[in-house]
């Protein structure tokens, strides 16, 4: 794609790196064919290419307007458009520059301005998010209709074995997962005790940056990566071998951590080795011998929702259900498992008609097969795809400890 950025954008590290992403797209199209908005809504400027377009114009020095602004937001970011994209075009990056751009030129109003800064105020404060969960998981009860389904219900606290092995790895425990899904990181640390790992956590840790960066609080979020990397760093220095990620959502914005703050001198070198150690939790099953869990299933039929951010994200295909089936379970088929579920971080709140469209079509593709339990490695998507299913919603890890042998 040729390209003439406009004087304002063209020697700033945004408009070289927008730039370059832009020239890689020959306008082929493929990637509407896997887009979820564009699926739903047949706009091609709700399709990847038709955001490329805007983005362009913006950068040339076309009129920004509210309407560039409401195409790139209800954009998923699920990046299944990069796992079509035939030249490689890294359409993640270029929306994230878009965006930030976007909101200097079209400021928002009071209500979406309020909002988001809600949003960036509680899901990433651990304290608050579980204060105000256990406050609605105790009126769940009374809260009406669609409201009261958004509400995880209360899951009891499972054990985590002491550290007592030489080798150590660190997990993020992030923002939601500790308080809505308290087992996850303590079925991932009762799996590695049993292979000889030992799974500790960095107290001081918190979200991992995805929610306020993605609001277009950018600096925010950068903010939240340098204290993370504060955090982890001791553990590390002490011989931590990795990063375990147990929700693919954080996995794919720790591995970014690299570039995002490469023009950081005082956190660059430190952000690529963080990047480096990060590993979801399917990448370091890999690395070990699975044999003494004496993993056996019991007949148990599994529907896996493959999250946009393990599989176009982290580009980690078929790895988790390989996993399953080894261990006994039995995959049921899913239709275009390659489209997203409509959670997308804080998507379901901010475009919540298009969001319920997807999680309807997805959890009709995922229960088509009768399976006795749905399976997902990602905290979003797991929350938002139990408010619509009616088949129990769990994390492959943890049923990967439910089947461990003596």
């Amino acid at each position: 794609m040729q390209t003439s950025i406009v004087q304002k954008y063209a020697n700033t590290p945004q408009g070289q790196q927008a730039d370059a992403i832009l020239r890689k797209c020959v306008h082929c199209g493929f990637c509407t064919a896997t887009c979820p908005t564009y699926q739903l809504l047949g706009d091609e400027l709700d399709s990847p290419r038709g955001r490329i377009y805007l983005i362009k114009q913006m950068l040339e020095g076309a009129e920004v307007t509210e309407k560039t602004r409401n195409h790139l937001d209800r954009c998923l970011t699920c990046r299944s458009c990069e796992t079509t994209c035939p030249s490689g075009v890294e359409y993640g990056k270029l929306v994230d520059i878009g965006r930030d751009l976007v909101e200097k030129e079209v400021p928002r109003g009071f209500v979406e301005r309020l909002t988001r800064q809600a949003l960036i105020s509680v899901l990433p404060n651990r304290p608050v998010f579980n204060a105000l969960l256990k406050l609605g998981q105790t009126f769940k009860p009374v809260v009406p209709g669609a409201l009261g389904k958004k509400i995880p219900p209360k899951r009891a606290k499972t054990p985590w074995p002491a550290p007592r092995h030489t080798r150590r790895m660190l997990v993020l425990d992030a923002c939601a997962q500790p308080g809505a899904t308290p087992n996850v990181n303590a079925s991932a640390a009762r799996v590695l005790d049993r292979l000889g790992i030992s799974l500790v956590t960095a107290p001081e840790a918190g979200c991992c940056g995805a929610v306020a960066y993605h609001l277009n609080d950018q600096a925010g979020g950068l903010d939240a990566m340098r204290a993370n990397i504060d955090a982890w760093w001791p553990e590390i220095e002490k011989g931590c071998e990795a990063i375990v990620i147990t929700a693919s959502g954080c996995g794919v914005m720790v591995k970014e951590y690299g570039h995002l703050l490469a023009g950081d001198a005082a956190y660059a070198k430190k952000a690529r080795r963080i990047a480096e150690l990060c590993k979801d939790m399917t990448e370091v099953f890999a690395a070990e011998s699975l044999e003494q869990l004496n993993l056996s299933a019991q007949e148990q039929k599994v529907a896996f929702h493959a999250p946009c951010t393990l599989q176009h994200g982290q580009k980690i295909v078929g790895v988790a259900e390989r996993y399953l089936r080894e261990a006994g379970f039995e995959l049921t088929m899913v239709a275009d498992s390659h489209l997203c579920c409509g959670s997308a971080g804080t998507y379901s709140i901010t475009q919540p008609e298009l969001s319920q469209s997807l999680l309807k079509n997805k959890v009709e593709a995922l229960e088509a097969g009768r399976p006795d339990v749905i399976a997902t490695a990602n905290i979003g998507c797991h929350l938002h795809i139990e408010t619509g299913a009616q088949t129990p919603v769990k994390h492959w890890i943890e049923l990967i400890d439910d089947v461990c042998g003596a």
